[in-house]
């Protein structure tokens, strides 16, 4: 479980949300938007946050992801050199035989050392990680 200290509070996240998760509940998906209402509070990677970044197409959809990202209280986390060298041990060991991706390698690796749920629609992406919890989303 990860904690975090803000203004004296102590905030516990159990969820690693996925960036397809996200863009759904963007678009509006009434699916996504349920699932993150029940999680209550969640955790990005910084992975997830670039990715989301890279896919507005102007800078009023920007400022509405910054917007929700602070109104919901999503803590991102950044990567160390933990997370690094899981995803590229991963990356080695499995981007040949399954095709794993750095990103996915990365988020992966996140939930990992943080011991988080990882709450994805894209669960086959992240099967070569034995020890990894999924919770899977079906839009």
């Amino acid at each position: 479980m990860l904690e975090q200290k803000e203004k004296g509070e102590s905030l516990i996240y159990d969820y690693l949300v996925d960036t397809d998760v996200l863009i759904w509940y963007l678009r509006g998906n009434s699916k996504a938007k349920e699932l993150l209402k029940e999680l209550n509070s969640f955790a990005i990677s910084a992975i997830t946050y670039m990715e989301l970044v890279q896919g507005m197409r102007n800078k009023e959809e920007l400022r509405v992801l910054q917007k929700f990202i602070k109104l919901w209280g999503i803590k991102i986390i950044y990567i160390d050199e933990d997370i690094s060298a899981k995803a590229l041990n991963s990356v080695e060991e499995y981007f040949l035989s399954n095709s794993l991706e750095i990103a996915d390698a990365l988020i992966g690796a996140t939930a990992l050392k943080y011991g988080l749920i990882l709450v994805t629609a894209n669960d086959k992406h992240y099967r070569v990680f034995k020890d990894l919890e999924i919770k899977v989303f079906r839009p």
